[in-house]
């Protein structure tokens, strides 16, 4: 496996386990919105994490508790 293979495994690996445990991907997101929907101003980082956090918990039947 190359230097650049194994860059690429552990990116991959990072972004799967950050799913797993609910972490949102900010550098995803900025990546979408800069490519997708150039128009747009993206949200910052706190306004990222907090937009996530409402959305995760505000569904009723999706919480643990």
């Amino acid at each position: 496996m190359t230097l650049e293979e194994l860059r690429v495994a552990l990116r991959r690996t990072a972004a799967i386990t950050r799913r797993i445990v609910g972490v949102p991907d900010y550098d995803a997101y900025l990546t979408h919105v800069r490519s997708a929907h150039p128009e747009r101003e993206p949200m910052t980082r706190e306004e990222f994490t907090e937009s996530r956090m409402q959305d995760r918990y505000s569904r009723p039947g999706h919480r643990c508790c």
